[in-house]
């Protein structure tokens, strides 16, 4: 077999697993029996470990000596780390595609703040989790550029199908995320400045992590995200 079929099988199973890891059907911990997924993608061994090198490379999989490769597992120290890229990633993205939205992507952003604010205090923190990133994604997803939107998408799938210690609803904090939400869209709605912009998704991160991390796991320490100039 050509050293191009095999690269373009390689691929193949490059994405079919690392979509199943972004969609939580191979979470953190799942082990990654090569042989299976061999038999599985219809193909050989040797595309699969070529997949599994590249998704390890990306750290979102964890390769151990005699034990095997699992989905890798996020703890807060790495919660944290992918928090501040996507805080500086989401903030810019944001801010380019603001000029783009429509105000139907406007009206379905605060449609989703509502369905947050309507479930509070019992939403299921994988819902919460679900609908504040769709509603980011919303803002952020007519960004014209499309590196700049790969990058995103690939912290929040480095992150995997996070347990519900972390990213959830903190006590005190959910009522001031709603408000946040809605300053944002009124930001972007009144046509302010792309900085002003960027500054608001960041500061939004930076609060939400910071509260998560300091209630449950004190134990990871300081954790701000950058701050903003002229924060």
């Amino acid at each position: 077999m050509s050293s191009s079929t095999e690269a373009s099988k390689s691929q193949i199973a490059y994405r079919w697993i690392r979509e199943r890891i972004a969609t939580g059907a191979f979470g953190p911990g799942y082990r990654l029996v090569l042989s299976a997924l061999a038999t599985e993608l219809s193909m050989s061994v040797v595309p699969i470990r070529e997949a599994v090198r590249a998704l390890t490379a990306e750290g979102l999989v964890t390769f151990e000596r005699n034990v095997g490769a699992h989905v890798a597992r996020v703890d807060g120290s790495q919660y944290r780390f992918a928090m501040q890229a996507i805080s500086l990633l989401e903030g810019a993205a944001t801010a380019l595609a603001a000029p783009l939205l429509t105000p139907d992507d406007l009206a379905r952003a605060r449609d989703l703040n509502d369905v947050v604010r309507r479930g509070l205090p019992d939403l299921d923190p994988r819902m919460f989790r679900a609908v504040n990133q769709e509603l980011h994604r919303t803002l952020y997803a007519p960004c014209p550029n499309p590196r700049l939107l790969e990058l995103v998408q690939a912290e929040w799938i480095r992150l995997g199908n996070l347990p519900d210690t972390l990213g959830g609803i903190v006590a005190g904090r959910a009522s001031a995320v709603m408000e946040e939400h809605d300053a944002l869209i009124d930001l972007i709605e009144r046509g302010a400045p792309a900085e002003t912009i960027e500054q608001a998704v960041r500061r939004h991160r930076n609060g939400s992590v910071t509260a998560d991390l300091a209630v449950r796991h004190p134990e990871s320490g300081q954790c701000d995200l950058p701050t903003p100039r002229g924060a």
